[in-house]
């Protein structure tokens, strides 16, 4: 069996510590200048918390913003917790880093969009080979452009 370089998930890694940093950075010194955060992601995911009727209204994905109010910001290895406000009802989140599908600053054309992954961190080192010794595929990572995001 021949050993491989996983690059598409070593990329992801990469591109969730750089949230964590940029989150734990807010939430030790609050948004600087003009930065303002959309943040998409798995509703489904079986770690993230949100009102049931949150979940009702955005049974598979949902986009948050992080801007002008928000308060209880607390980032972990593994995600971040924060109180956002839904028509002046105060909602407390807790986001998996792992459920993130997008990333945006538009404030400074930055964003990044992860693939969807069938499987989690644990399932992709213990990984699955079939019959004839061949590693289970995984998924690969996306060459982001930031055209999209650009006015």
């Amino acid at each position: 069996m021949t050993r491989s370089i996983d690059y598409g998930n070593l990329m992801h890694r990469a591109m969730r510590g750089l949230i964590q940093s940029v989150l734990t950075d807010v939430a030790q010194n609050g948004l600087p200048g003009a930065h303002h955060f959309f943040i998409t992601f798995s509703t489904h995911h079986p770690e993230a918390e949100l009102a049931d009727w949150l979940r009702e209204r955005y049974p598979d994905e949902m986009t948050v913003v992080i801007q002008h109010w928000f308060e209880n910001l607390e980032v972990t290895d593994q995600g971040f917790s924060i109180t956002l406000n839904f028509g002046n009802n105060p909602e407390p989140l807790y986001i998996p880093f792992d459920a993130i599908h997008t990333f945006v600053d538009p404030s400074v054309e930055f964003g990044l969009r992860f693939e969807t992954q069938e499987f989690d961190e644990d399932d992709e080192e213990d990984e699955v080979e079939d019959e004839d010794d061949e590693p289970a595929p995984r998924t690969e990572a996306e060459v982001v452009s930031l055209d999209q995001w650009r006015k």
